[in-house]
């Protein structure tokens, strides 16, 4: 009955926004290990990360994931609750949103009222508790208490019960027989009022019995219970204090469960009766080192919220044994760098800020994607590398994977296995040096990349000599300086912030305060050069992102904006400068991406450009930047954040990874790599059988050469649709498009109509090696 009336709401309740998931070319890679609460309902247990949520099915043990992918917003959680009457999740956020996800049902709606809601401050908007009474739902803010109507799925009143009607902040509600209780902070203590009062917005309403500052207030069955700042639970008897018990730390979670009262600090769980006897009591197991954040029961077990194993499940009669509940993930939900493969990604979690200072330092470890699973390999395994950034697979050994360490050197890693730290002692890497701490070791290794000899290039910031060069199989070191660009290490380069080699060995670097740096060994001889003045056409001296394309032109990202060089060849010899792209926008000539923060740059097998933002998301624009194919930010697309970290193209699937400050997704955007040959090209599906839909779906051509002519015939010789690489690529509107390794076609013939029932050859020939192949393809209708 609910959810026939929703269609009625929307259309009622401009406030309410209607949302839902998205195709499934998207896939979240969101972290449940951090959980910050768990509720119970429906035979379910839901608990909720920093920006997703998952259910575990008590009965069949069954897991299902909710994010940004199915329609969540990616904004940081606070609270949740579920009401088994309404079968509903609601989700509560640190911004003032809330959401609501209805059981067996892939629909979220988005409520804004508390956002938009320009007498709030921001910084009081954030939902702290929900209480449901009867159809009610009352809401604990950081500016007092407001209603939602869950039969109507609308906001009633809100109250402002501090003195004079003053905003306060209140943690938690509480009914109990005609009063509802709130506890508050701010030394507003805990307040009352008449719950069937028709006029609760009226802040004389409510008065002040118990005075102090109170985290928590329960009700279960007839008794109320409530605790306070000093780590003291009472239970409140005629508007009285009776002190129950003081725990080791504040309690950080207050709940109930039918006539169980349940309290949750940093260390234990504790269950109650009726009477306020622990029935229960879990420490912290040795085998989980973590830190407890809420619980919740059943008849046989309880199921705690943590901070570093998702859920763990033990038995309410006897809690020595832990079962570790929660989705497949990646460590955390903030990925710093990320370096796709074949079927897979690395992901590390080390950052530094703008200005490329690691501090406060992190300890994080690393994520590998494999085989449709996460390995994380955590900190206490990586040999205390901290802040770990930019990652590096061996061409030549995709077992073996190279990782810096923004503080101590570089980490390498055999078949997952972190096996050998470089720094100032075993390798060629130096540490800054400081004019008044000569024992102080600080390796600042960043961005690195392999060249076509095998050996690994790395950057070092705050060194003497910041690029090295280390040959994998015979273990030597080579250092060089930047002294022709950069006058001096320390103080005057703050970091490099990408790298990439381009076939002539040429070391393109981006550099924070000398904008490009192009670096060559020239036998010997080496040539430096760097461009990063006006009078060069750089809008900065920060450049921060770089990619060669197909047509080796070398793509720059900036802090204010995109540039192109066009002419690498002839970059040491020339008086160079760099152009901008001038693209027409409603008949005016503009940059394109004028002044924006450019994080990363990536190039697909169609030569395609994928660029990553700092606040504006990503962009994927055509070969020439000329047209842009897709603009995604969180609003119309499953990122998490606009802000961008890194990109990485598994080109072989056709799969981009993005790295968010909120999390993980990758988007299926079908372009692959052109091969050398036409040797394994293959269609797929194959039949096309009748319940595939054609148009939408269409039919791939894989592992096509590069320059290619396809034609596609009926069986008679029949021209049917025709394309050709460079002309018609994907995304231009054509039945037949081609991009990269990858041609697509939507069932349609010169006539624009669905082809009927039949074989058609598709005919491939390369245009230039003049190899030729012939793919039959039954088509049933």
């Amino acid at each position: 009955m609910l959810k026939r009336l929703l269609v009625f709401i929307i259309c009622l309740a401009p406030l309410i926004q209607h949302g839902q998931g998205f195709s499934a070319l998207w896939k979240g890679h969101f972290s449940y290990y951090n959980v910050k609460q768990v509720v119970q309902g429906n035979s379910k247990i839901y608990a909720a990360s920093e920006n997703a949520v998952f259910s575990y099915n008590i009965q069949t043990k069954a897991i299902k994931e909710l994010n940004t992918v199915n329609g969540l917003s990616g904004e940081t959680i606070s609270t949740i609750y579920y009401s088994d009457i309404y079968e509903l999740l609601i989700i509560g956020y640190e911004s003032g949103l809330i959401e609501i996800a209805f059981e067996n049902d892939d629909e979220i709606l988005s409520v804004v009222d508390i956002v938009e809601k320009p007498t709030i401050p921001a910084v009081q908007k954030r939902i702290n508790h929900f209480n449901a009474y009867n159809n009610l739902v009352y809401i604990s803010t950081n500016y007092g208490i407001s209603v939602f109507n869950l039969d109507r799925l609308e906001f009633g009143d809100t109250y402002f019960i501090g003195n004079g009607g003053g905003q306060i902040q209140v943690n938690q509600t509480a009914v109990l027989g005609n009063n509802i209780y709130a506890s508050c902070f701010g030394g507003n203590g805990i307040r009352k009022a008449l719950v069937t009062s028709p006029n609760l917005i009226d802040y004389q309403n409510w008065q002040t019995v118990i005075p102090g500052d109170f985290t928590a207030i329960e009700a279960v069955d007839d008794k109320l219970y409530v605790v306070n700042t000093n780590r003291q639970i009472f239970s409140v008897v005629n508007d009285v204090l009776n002190p129950l018990f003081q725990y080791n730390t504040v309690p950080l979670n207050v709940s109930h469960v039918g006539s169980n009262l349940i309290i949750t600090i940093s260390d234990n769980v504790y269950v109650y009766d009726a009477n306020f006897n622990v029935i229960s009591e879990v420490s912290i197991n040795s085998d989980f080192t973590t830190q407890y954040t809420s619980a919740t029961i059943d008849a046989t077990a309880i199921y705690i919220g943590t901070t570093s194993y998702g859920v763990l499940k033990t038995a309410l009669s006897a809690t020595s044994n832990f079962e570790e509940i929660h989705p497949d993930g990646p460590l955390l939900n903030n990925p710093f760098s990320v370096q796709a493969e074949s079927g897979g990604v690395w992901v590390t979690f080390g950052e530094y800020d703008l200005f490329f200072n690691p501090y406060p330092l992190n300890s994080r470890g690393f994520s590998h994607f494999k085989n449709d699973e996460w390995l994380n390999t955590p900190f206490e395994e990586v040999l205390e590398a901290k802040c770990l950034n930019t990652i590096s697979i061996n061409p030549s050994n995709n077992n073996q994977v190279f990782i810096s360490s923004f503080f101590n050197g570089l980490l390498e890693v055999n078949n997952e296995i972190p096996e050998i730290l470089y720094n100032q002692t075993n390798s060629g890497l130096e540490s800054l040096a400081l004019p008044n701490d000569p024992n102080y070791i600080d390796i600042r290794v960043g961005a690195s990349a392999f060249d076509n000899n095998g050996l690994l290039w790395s950057t070092t910031s705050l060194a003497n000599n910041p690029l090295k060069s280390y040959h994998v199989t015979n273990k030597q070191w080579k250092s060089y300086n930047f002294d022709a660009v950069i006058p001096s290490a320390y103080g005057s380069n703050l970091g490099f912030a990408d790298l990439v080699i381009d076939n002539s060995n040429t070391k393109w670097v981006a550099s924070y305060n000398y904008g490009l740096i192009g670096f060559n060994e020239n036998g010997g001889k080496p040539k430096i050069k760097g461009v990063y003045k006006e009078d060069e056409n750089m809008p900065t001296v920060f450049a921060t992102a770089l990619a060669l394309d197909a047509r080796n032109q070398l793509w720059i990202g900036t802090y204010r904006g995109l540039r192109i060089l066009y002419n690498t060849s002839g970059f040491f010899e020339d008086n160079i400068t760099v152009d901008e792209i001038i693209i027409e926008e409603d008949g005016i000539a503009k940059e394109l991406l004028f002044q924006q923060f450019i994080t990363d740059i990536e190039v697909d097998g169609s030569n395609n450009k994928w660029i990553g933002t700092a606040d504006s998301g990503l962009f994927y624009l055509s070969s020439d930047g000329q047209k842009t194919i897709y603009h995604f930010t969180k609003n119309n697309s499953p990122l998490p954040s606009n802000t961008i970290n890194d990109v990485s193209i598994d080109n072989n699937n056709g799969i981009v990874y993005i790295a968010t400050s909120k999390g993980l997704v990758s988007f299926r955007s079908g372009g692959s790599n052109a091969f050398e040959t036409l040797e394994n090209a293959y269609a797929y599906p194959n039949p096309v059988r009748p319940n595939f839909n054609i148009v939408d779906q269409k039919v791939k051509i894989k592992d096509i050469s590069e320059n290619v002519n396809i034609k596609i015939t009926d069986i008679e010789g029949n021209l049917v649709a025709e394309a050709q690489s460079r002309t018609n690529q994907r995304y231009s509107g054509y039945n037949l498009e081609i991009d990269g390794g990858t041609a697509y076609w939507n069932g349609k013939n010169l006539a624009n109509r669905v082809v009927a029932s039949g074989v058609y050859l598709v005919m491939l020939s390369d245009l230039d090696t003049y190899e030729t192949k012939v793919l039959k393809l039954m088509v049933v209708r």
